[in-house]
């Protein structure tokens, strides 16, 4: 039993010395790129047992030196932006379900607000981590008719600009962008990459009926680009009964993502093409496709 506990004892000391090893490390005044990277296998499985030397970063095409490699949960804050119109409205109650299901998984530190969009965009108000809050503001939100998707979208990052941390846009919805009256997709789409927002988007097509028969909407294909270039996700679905378990994968990949990070060589105020690799084969990496080389627009090692 004696050197049972000895044991354990030199075990604590040792990695007790190895996290205020790691940091110090981290308390350095370097600038860094962060790259949020999700890794999935052939068959859509997250990865997540990698280690630094199985990624290599690319900034205009050349490999760059990680200097930050953390395989651990970072808070976010997201707006959760969910299309409330009238092709919707068989289909909001699954919706506010599935929606619960994301925000139910939400750790302490994560923060969110819920808004809806139509021919009206609201928000909850404030960014709060009070999950059962965040649900019950869910019953305030209002239906509507158009789909102001791009406003809804712009309404979204206006909300996360001045937050810290890790920001988010998770936006459903189930059609074309129709009456926005404030922005287009390409300002929405510059918005989201200057700030550095990473956009979640599902898309759903709806079964409803238009006055004269029943139709089935077709989600914007906006969405997927805006997804890809941000290094979020995209999932198409046309099957309700998928909803609950997509946002369920949404929280998921947030609790799952790596956090890569280069000092970039040269700083000229250019945007610049990222690109993530992986050395293992049968594996696919999504992270953000670019960033702007400017000293003000790097972040602090974490």
């Amino acid at each position: 039993m004696r050197q049972f506990v000895t044991t354990v004892g030199l075990v604590l000391v040792t990695a007790t010395i190895g996290v205020l090893a790691q940091q110090a490390t981290f308390r350095s005044d370097v600038r860094i790129v962060p790259v949020m990277t999700t890794v999935t296998d052939d068959d859509g499985r997250l990865v997540t047992d990698l280690t630094r030397e199985d990624f290599v970063v690319l900034d205009e095409g050349e490999p760059q030196e990680l200097t930050v490699f953390l395989n651990s949960v970072t808070p976010f804050t997201v707006v959760v932006m969910l299309d409330f119109s009238a092709s919707m409205t068989a289909h909001i109650d699954l919706l506010k379900a599935a929606t619960e299901q994301f925000l139910i998984r939400m750790l302490p530190e994560d923060r969110a607000q819920v808004g809806s969009f139509s021919d009206k965009i609201q928000l909850s108000g404030t960014f709060i981590s009070d999950r059962d809050e965040l649900i019950a503001a869910l019953g305030d939100l209002q239906f509507g008719n158009p789909t102001r998707l791009y406003d809804a979208m712009d309404f979204s990052l206006e909300a996360l600009e001045g937050t810290e941390g890790r920001k988010v846009v998770l936006i459903f919805s189930d059609g074309q962008d129709a009456r926005s009256e404030f922005t287009s997709f390409n300002d929405v789409r510059e918005r989201a990459r200057e700030r550095e927002v990473m956009v979640y988007a599902i898309g759903f097509e709806a079964e409803y009926f238009n006055g004269r028969r029943m139709v089935r909407s077709s989600p914007d294909r906006n969405l997927r680009r805006l997804a890809a270039e941000t290094g979020g996700g995209y999932f198409e679905l046309s099957d309700e009964d998928e909803l609950a378990s997509t946002f369920t994968r949404v929280m998921q990949e947030l609790h799952s993502q790596y956090t890569l990070g280069f000092t970039p060589a040269v700083l000229d105020g250019r945007e610049h093409e990222l690109e993530v690799r992986l050395t293992r084969p049968g594996m696919t990496a999504r992270a953000r496709q670019s960033y702007i080389a400017s000293p003000d627009r790097l972040s602090e090692q974490p």
